[in-house]
């Protein structure tokens, strides 16, 4: 066993922190309090390969491991964790999916652009009534000659309306169920597809997160991906990974929580000295700490399976389960040990508190990764 990081890995956390500190920082709470998307942040983390580093140089990526990524996505998450969530999405649920199912053609026209961050991509798998349960997909697409007509409603998409392609599970033949749904590529700007309204959230606010509606929008038959009734096959394998990246993402933002509230701790006196020598806020830490350090060491397992081509599902279940409530437990403490200080924006511990939560919700609820965990256990 090898705990230690390669010049490679420790270099792409550098440049990580680095532009997480120079880059993110800046605004990070106007752009939580009003809401704005980090567009020119997010274009430079595609200059410097974030969108794209896994996918093989062929295809314009960084040809990075996945350990790499998630150094990354750790980083970049303890200052802005509406930002690191578009790298993950781009990463993790769209350019893994396209280049490991797409067809050549599909990733040469898709892929390479998006491995820049020329363009982003997003996610569609949620509905109104298909979020935990993704087989009631009611978006439907029906061939109609050499293209589908596609109609139906999609909600809480990342990157809803700063993306320009789209990855769309839709209900090809609903008599088979699961087996009958399938999977598009949608580009933004075709007749019929409305960007609707964007969410006002509690966490991660910089993020859009839109709905999007449908309505007989023609797709070609080639941006189908893979065979009709692979969808949900492609949606589950696609979302394994992402498991991982929002792991690292709940990693960071509990992270970056201690580490405001051990610089915090060492400034502030009561009594007479430093509260990080009052031993109440120091068992605060120790516990911070250790938790943190255990969420690291399964999201690094997770990764490393990946790289070596095993079964990462039981492992991605389980570091997106553990470190998505050690993102909620150690932003809580981290408003606590700031006392007042912590409940205002400025010391930022409020916001990461508020970023927190969705780790334990989106690209599967805690509760569906206790599903997936326990089937692991008991298969």
């Amino acid at each position: 066993m090898h705990f230690q990081l390669t010049e490679e890995h420790l270099a792409v956390q550098e440049a990580a922190r680095e532009f997480a500190q120079t880059e993110l920082l800046p605004g990070v709470i106007e752009r939580d309090s009003e809401a704005k998307f980090p567009k020119e942040q997010v274009k430079k983390m595609g200059e410097l390969g974030f969108m794209g580093m896994m996918v093989e140089p062929e295809y314009n990526g960084g040809g990075m491991d996945t350990i790499s990524y998630v150094l990354a996505m750790e980083e970049l998450s303890k200052i802005d964790a509406s930002a690191s969530v578009c790298m993950s999405v781009n990463n993790s649920l769209v350019c893994w999916g396209l280049e490991k199912y797409g067809s050549e053609a599909q990733k040469e026209k898709y892929l390479k652009k998006l491995a820049t961050g020329e363009v982003l991509g997003a996610f569609c798998l949620s509905e109104p009534e298909a979020g935990s349960d993704a087989t009631s997909q009611r978006t439907e697409a029906q061939l109609n000659g050499d293209h589908y007509i596609l109609n139906g409603t999609k909600n809480w998409i990342t990157n809803g309306s700063s993306a320009s392609i789209y990855l769309v599970i839709a209900q090809t033949d609903a008599s088979k169920g699961h087996k009958g749904i399938s999977v598009f590529i949608v580009e933004k700007g075709w007749d019929g597809f409305i960007v609707g309204k964007k969410e006002d959230k509690l966490g991660i606010r910089g993020s859009d997160t839109h709905s999007l509606m449908f309505t007989d929008v023609k797709v070609p038959v080639e941006n189908r991906i893979g065979e009709e009734g692979f969808g949900f096959t492609f949606a589950m394998e696609t979302l394994n990974g992402g498991r991982i990246g929002i792991a690292a993402q709940a990693l960071g933002i509990a992270a970056g929580a201690y580490e405001f509230a051990l610089a915090y701790s060492k400034e502030r006196k009561a009594f007479g000295k430093p509260i990080s020598q009052h031993q109440a806020i120091q068992f605060k830490l120790a516990d911070m700490a250790t938790t943190i350090e255990a969420a690291r060491l399964l999201v690094y397992k997770a990764a490393w399976l990946k790289d070596q081509g095993e079964d990462y599902s039981h492992a991605s279940a389980m570091a997106k389960l553990y470190a998505s409530q050690v993102a909620m437990d150690v932003t809580i403490e981290a408003v606590q040990v700031h006392g007042g200080y912590g409940y205002v924006k400025e010391y930022h511990v409020e916001r990461l508190m508020r970023d927190a939560k969705i780790t334990q919700i989106y690209e599967g609820t805690s509760e569906i990764q206790k599903i997936v965990i326990s089937r692991g256990i008991l298969r």
